[in-house]
């Protein structure tokens, strides 16, 4: 999944009105004094241009004659692009939009499990083994658990066989990454191999009810990990 470099200047400038946007400084139909915002973030106003044409192709600002630059409604926002989804957890734990990505997840992943019960092949298999190896061995390592459960539930998608199915981990993918760093950040020592493991025994056993329930089960878990971590 390629996604948009924050490194450098420009990037960091990106990221920065992405951020006011995404947040509410910046609210849907206010007008960006971009000579004024230039001299704060202390860009030229090519730069500044230039990291607005990002944010305009993900729906997020536009120009206009007469108007000048100014925030789009939420409506127009690519809620599903990548950046868009790592930029609102860069901003805040945004509580809905967790919310959201658990509604989702929950719609896809249960379908998923089921489908790759009935389609999986060895290397699917293998891929699955790997990935739920490599959690176990994450002993609390919050990178390697956190590349661990994606490289899962995307060895998962690629399972069912479903071109369309597979591209939607560009949705999951980016926010699971950002749920995970918070749940396991407060919560180093959760196990999540069991959880994983009743989906990848189902899913090995070719029995698309166990393991569309054993999906469930995981989410369930997810769901109960970051209640326990919300707002106090």
């Amino acid at each position: 999944m390629v996604r948009y470099s924050e490194r450098g200047l420009h990037g960091q400038t990106v990221q920065e009105i992405a951020r006011r946007v995404l947040g509410g400084e910046l609210s849907p139909g206010d007008t960006i004094d971009v000579a004024a915002l230039g001299a704060e973030l202390e860009v030229s106003l090519t730069a500044l241009r230039e990291a607005l044409k990002v944010l305009a192709a993900k729906g997020l600002v536009a120009s206009r004659q007469k108007r000048g630059t100014f925030v789009r409604p939420r409506s127009d926002w690519s809620l599903l692009d990548p950046d868009v989804i790592r930029w609102q957890f860069a901003n805040r734990d945004d509580q809905a939009f967790l919310q959201n990505l658990a509604e989702v997840r929950g719609i896809i992943e249960p379908q998923a499990a089921r489908y790759a019960a009935l389609r999986r092949t060895p290397d699917d298999l293998a891929a699955l083994d790997d990935a739920l190896i490599a959690m176990k061995a994450a002993d609390g390592d919050l990178s390697r658990a956190v590349q661990a459960d994606l490289d899962f539930h995307r060895g998962l998608l690629t399972a069912t066989h479903n071109e369309l199915l597979e591209r939607m981990e560009v949705v999951i993918e980016v926010g699971l990454a950002e749920r995970d760093r918070l749940v396991h950040g407060v919560r180093p020592h959760d196990d999540p191999v069991p959880s994983h493991r009743a989906v990848l025994d189902a899913v090995r056993d070719a029995d698309p009810d166990r393991a569309e329930q054993a999906m469930h089960d995981l989410l369930s878990k997810a769901a109960r990990d970051l209640d326990d971590i919300g707002p106090d």
